[in-house]
Parts: structure tokens; sequence; C-alpha cells
């Protein structure tokens, strides 16, 4: 194998491995966001649930419509 083709190799490989570096930091930083916006879900969705549970149970069929 020739020098200038193994220094093209290298070359190569040090592109890929700092490639491969700056994708792990783009899943790294994807995961903490997901993660971050399923926390933020669970809690949207506990404080629908809990202001639901405050509203009086009754039926639409008897409720009156606004324009009376």
């Amino acid at each position: 194998m020739s020098e200038e083709r193994f220094i093209d190799f290298e070359s190569k490989l040090a592109h890929q491995d700092q490639m491969l570096h700056e994708l792990n930091d783009v899943v790294t930083e994807q995961q903490a966001k997901i993660m971050q916006l399923e926390e933020l879900c669970k809690a949207l969705i506990q404080r629908v649930r809990s202001a639901g549970e405050g509203l009086p149970d009754s039926d639409p069929v008897d409720e009156r419509p606004p324009h009376y």
C-alpha cells in the first residue's frame, strides 16, 4: 500500500470519527429534549385531569343552550 493511500485512509477515518462524535452529541441532545417533552406532557395531562375533576357532573342533554 502506498504512503499516499495510507494517509488518505487515515484522513477519511479521522473525518468519520469526528462525524460520529458530532452525531452522538446531536442524538444525546435530542434524547434529553424528548425526555423533557415527555415530562411536560405528563404534567399537562395531570393538570387537565385535575381541572376536569373539579367540574360538576352535568347532563348536556338537560342543559340549556347559552342563548337562553
